[in-house]
């Protein structure tokens, strides 16, 4: 092999390596990024623009609307006033999470992303569309796909796509915004038997009974257990007002009142259709007549089994809850006006069922 090619060739490699060395030196461009990565999948602004909120998933749909006090109700569930705690909850979910990767475009792969199934979006006033996004299946290491308006477009966001599709569960369940210290005097009725008073000079006192029992005293710890109970009366399920159930709930309640140190009225009446048992003929029995019986023995058989009667027992209705404030503008009237209330069970069965259950003995005099 002769000197000189051998001198060129190794002065070539050198001088490939040296601008190897140098390219690799020099920062690299960055190639084009889709600007949605690494961003959040909407923006506070995007939100506080947003009139309406709607969630869609197996074939339900959850309305939520922004009211001018910047309040929220479930328009999807009767316009009662929503679950603040669980809707900031949801959004908090929303502005968190974050768009990890473009995935494709690839209209073959978006088909076995499973898209269609859920949908969020924000809307103006008008129900026009300001932000959507679409769920796909949930991604094997985490988060799940997602799609944003009619873009054919999947991204990979950190995002748990799990939501309550029911409007009911939306609504706020509670029916009273008092508080203990609030109550200055309450009453508390009974079907057979006058209502015990109970009142306090002012917060902080304990109740007093207006009048007790010979040798008795209010239980301090039964008094204060049931005014806990009567405030934070919660709502299970509603009815039409002019259910039958209701009506006759109301018709068969018990009567509370409890009145605050500012002056309001709160009536609240618990009741619930009563367990009825009815009586009614069994029907006819149409026994074989042998032709070895006595005839007339049979005749008579039947008249009697078609005579007979039998007692069915109809269960007890939901129990219900019905408020009035004596401050016309209170929520609770409003509240009223839209839908039945029916609470648990055990906010009914579980009150005292005649004044002495409100007492217990008076402690011995000292001497």
């Amino acid at each position: 092999m002769k000197l000189k090619p051998l001198i060129v060739t190794v002065i070539i490699l050198a001088a490939l390596s040296a601008a190897a060395h140098f390219l690799t030196r020099l920062p690299i461009p960055p190639s084009a990024a889709d600007p949605r990565v690494g961003q959040a999948i909407v923006d506070r602004a995007t939100l506080e623009q947003a009139a309406q909120l709607r969630l869609t998933g197996n074939s339900l749909t959850v309305l939520l609307a922004r009211q001018p006090d910047a309040s929220w109700r479930v328009a999807s569930y009767h316009d009662l006033p929503a679950d603040f705690d669980k809707l900031s909850r949801f959004v908090d979910k929303l502005t968190n999470a974050k768009v990890q990767r473009f995935v494709t475009a690839n209209p073959d792969r978006l088909a076995r992303l499973e898209f269609g199934g859920q949908q969020f979006a924000l809307l103006d006033a008008a129900g026009h569309e300001l932000w959507s996004l679409t769920l796909g299946k949930n991604a094997e290491a985490g988060g799940c796909f997602i799609h944003f308006g009619d873009e054919q477009k999947a991204y990979l966001a950190s995002l748990d796509p799990w939501f309550d599709p029911v409007a009911k569960d939306w609504a706020d369940t509670s029916l009273l915004n008092l508080k203990p210290a609030d109550i200055a005097r309450v009453e508390i009725g009974f079907e057979a038997a006058p209502a015990v008073v109970a009142s306090r000079a002012k917060t902080g006192d304990p109740l007093t009974a207006a009048t007790a029992p010979a040798g008795q005293q209010l239980a301090a710890d039964k008094i204060d257990s049931l005014l806990d109970q009567l405030i934070k009366l919660r709502f299970s399920d509603t009815s039409d007002p002019a259910d039958p159930g209701a009506i006759a709930a109301k018709q068969h309640a018990r009567t509370f009142k409890l009145i605050t140190f500012d002056g309001k009225t709160y009536t609240l009446a618990l009741g619930r259709k009563p367990e009825e048992k009815i009586t009614k003929p069994a029907g006819a029995v149409h026994a074989p007549i042998s032709p070895n019986s006595d005839l007339k023995s049979q005749i008579d058989a039947l008249v009697k089994q078609a005579s007979a009667t039998k007692t069915e027992t109809i269960p007890a209705g939901p129990v219900y809850a019905f408020i009035a404030c004596s401050e016309a503008s209170a929520p609770v009237n409003a509240l009223m006006q839209k839908r039945a209330f029916q609470i648990d069970d055990k906010n009914y069965t579980g009150l005292p069922e005649k004044p002495g259950d409100l007492f217990v003995p008076a402690p011995a005099a000292k001497p």
